[in-house]
């Protein structure tokens, strides 16, 4: 009881704020200084407008925002309304806020789309994605950390392209979601992605090599995995091989060539490998056929010299077996 009553006089005592808390319709609660509430409204939208950037030049990202924000609610059919929301999105940037701001150019090319600085906005939500693609961690509510995602990241990518599809950053986001599905290891979805960039962009020669070459890398890593996948490494070769076709005078095609030559040699070794398995179990013939196997992968492998050898030994095994099979086959049939 003492405590409640104490409280109640404390708060019948005269007590002035030093930051009294404003509601503002379309901007929500902001604090205000004392002697400044109110003072970055005004009643027309080109006046409103020029108070959000003057407070942007001086580096007020605060009052700039709420000043920008106030613009767009309250005159959003004019035609002031895109630039305060993009300036909305450039002060929530300098805040560190990047989530919130790519959603404000999210709205801005959806309502929008006329905008003159359309492009510009991709390009900030382009580097906006690139952060996150990079290790940024998203943020609940904008202001609590939980982690990176790739997931999310491939989602801000998309929403980019599906806005302008054929602007100046689409291709590069487009390979950004097979790098993004990359670092989640998910290889398919990441050949997948190259492989739209080249076919969408293939009017676009620089384009359209890049991404082949990413859906090349991403079979070929897909290769790596586990003991070797030799599906995978087949598709990144013929991936390689058809680069290398098509685009004879990028600056990549010796490096495709010495994945290729790469490649070729770890399936001579999974060939070899299974060649072994074979033959310590005195299954010759199937031995054979994957020693064989080996020199038609890579016949310029190490692997491929000790091949040639095994072959001549097992041919020897296999010709006896096979005589004394017919030599047998042959009793049977003087008996019957």
């Amino acid at each position: 009881m003492p405590t409640v009553l104490v409280a109640l006089l404390l708060c019948a005592l005269p007590y002035e704020s030093p930051a009294p808390l404003i509601y503002t319709p379309g901007v929500g609660w902001t604090y205000e200084r004392i002697g400044k509430e109110g003072k970055w409204t005004r009643t027309r939208a080109k006046e409103q407008l020029a108070v959000a950037e003057k407070a942007f030049e001086e580096g007020d990202f605060n009052t700039a925002r709420k000043a920008a924000a106030y613009t767009v609610k309250r005159w959003p059919l004019s035609d002031y309304a895109p630039e305060a929301l993009f300036l909305e999105g450039r002060c929530l940037e300098e805040k560190g806020q990047y989530e919130r701001a790519f959603e404000h150019y999210q709205e801005l090319v959806e309502k929008y789309p006329k905008f003159d600085k359309y492009e510009d906005v991709l390009k900030r939500q382009y580097k906006i994605a690139n952060e996150f693609l990079d290790g940024r961690w998203f943020k609940l509510w904008g202001y609590v950390p939980l982690s990176p995602s790739m997931d999310k990241t491939v989602e801000m990518y998309k929403s980019l392209i599906e806005a302008g599809p054929f602007s100046e950053v689409a291709p590069e986001a487009q390979m950004k979601i097979g790098e993004a599905r990359e670092k989640k290891k998910k290889f398919k979805e990441s050949v997948k992605a190259h492989e739209k960039a080249a076919n969408r962009y293939h009017d676009r020669p620089e384009i359209a090599a890049e991404a082949l070459f990413g859906a090349g890398l991403a079979y070929q890593k897909q290769a790596k995995t586990a003991e070797y996948d030799q599906g995978a490494a087949g598709k990144a070769i013929d991936t390689f091989t058809d680069f290398i076709a098509l685009y004879p005078e990028h600056e990549k095609v010796e490096e495709a060539q010495d994945l290729i030559d790469s490649l070729r040699t770890e399936q001579a070794r999974g060939a070899f490998k299974t060649a072994r398995y074979y033959e310590k179990r005195k299954k010759w013939r199937s031995a054979l056929i994957y020693y064989n196997d080996v020199l038609v992968k890579d016949a310029t492998s190490s692997y491929a010299t000790e091949a040639k050898a095994k072959i001549e030994n097992l041919k020897l095994i296999v010709e006896e077996l096979d005589r004394i099979d017919e030599e047998f086959s042959q009793d049977r049939s003087d008996e019957e």
